[in-house]
């Protein structure tokens, strides 16, 4: 093979405009709808869909689970774009310290995960009510939703790599790429490839029978994304590159933000497989409230219970006495 061979879509040319809306707010151009944004929003609603759907299979409190989807993923959002703003723009937020709260202003993957986890953790304390299961369950669906959130990444290839004529680089324009080179790797797509057979296993294992014990999807996904990750960083673009050097992430110690959190983020993996391979399922959330009561309260309550002729009370044909006597 000779050359790049995927193609380059220029996702910031696919906007949609939405008309009359500019004009009825008074702005200067009419707002459009964002491919970036619009597979971003998918993900997280399939997501949550998936999450949903599988907190009905376990019978738990959908109202519940809904509450806890909303803080993670509101809290993540902002954390999100905090974390992205504090360790790779730095230079941004000294300029101007207000940058951290332009929420919509830049993303950061690692800065998502913790963000969810402080939304989590805060739902936690607030409501009152455990997490594992309901964490568990959603980072089950969460493959599934990064594919399209890392597709949104590869239509507008904001996370462009090192310049290479590997086949598997994407044909950037020229006024991109430096002499001798005809493509760059582009890390959004790489990494929405690579999570689709995570997304297929955690699909295929939820399927299986017996359930797995709360924390397993956790350990999955942390110990087969952390290393993938880590590597993939190797390929962003270099400190000294001449061109895109607007993309290029800042280093400590020779590793991006990314490939630190990736160190943490697998050990916390290992940790979660370590503990629950093998282990029982065990419920922790609330169920449905009508599925709270599965016993005699049901019977009791039935009116056909005291109707039925096959229950008698006892004493009514003296076998009560006759008992009593053999007691004596």
């Amino acid at each position: 093979m000779s050359g790049p061979l995927i193609p380059y879509i220029p996702g910031h040319e696919l906007e949609i405009p939405i008309p009359l809306i500019g004009d009825l707010l008074g702005m200067a151009s009419s707002p459009t709808i964002k491919p970036f944004g619009t597979l971003v929003a998918i993900g997280v609603y399939i997501g949550a869909a998936v999450t949903m759907n599988r907190a009905r299979e376990r019978k738990l409190d959908t109202q519940q689970i809904s509450d806890f989807i909303f803080w993670s993923v509101a809290v993540g959002f902002v954390i999100s774009h905090m974390l992205d703003a504090i360790f790779y723009h730095p230079h941004k937020v000294m300029a101007d310290p207000l940058y951290v709260l332009r929420i919509w202003d830049g993303l950061s993957s690692y800065g998502g995960f913790i963000g969810a986890l402080i939304g989590a953790l805060a739902w936690r304390f607030y409501r009152k009510k455990p997490i594992m299961e309901y964490v568990d369950i959603a980072v089950s669906a969460f493959p599934l939703a990064w594919v399209f959130g890392r597709m949104g990444c590869s239509v507008v290839h904001d996370h462009p790599g090192a310049l290479s004529n590997a086949w598997f680089a994407v044909k950037y324009p020229p006024h991109m790429l430096a002499e001798g080179f005809d493509g760059r790797f582009d890390l959004g797509l790489y990494e929405m490839v690579l999570t689709i057979p995570l997304a297929i296993a955690c699909h295929l294992l939820w399927k299986r029978q017996p359930l797995r014990s709360n924390g397993f999807y956790v350990g999955v996904t942390l110990t087969a994304y952390a290393p993938v990750r880590f590597m993939l960083d190797y390929l962003r673009v270099q400190p000294d590159a001449q061109v895109f050097r607007g993309a290029v992430d800042p280093r400590y110690a020779g590793l991006t933000p990314a490939q630190w959190a990736c160190f943490a983020a697998f050990g916390v993996g290992l940790f979660f497989l370590k503990k629950h391979y093998g282990a029982d399922y065990v419920l922790l959330g609330d169920l449905e409230p009508e599925d709270d009561d599965l016993g005699g309260d049901e019977l009791e309550d039935d009116p056909s219970f005291d109707d039925d002729p096959s229950i008698e009370e006892p004493g009514d044909d003296g076998s009560e006495g006759e008992a009593a006597a053999s007691r004596e």
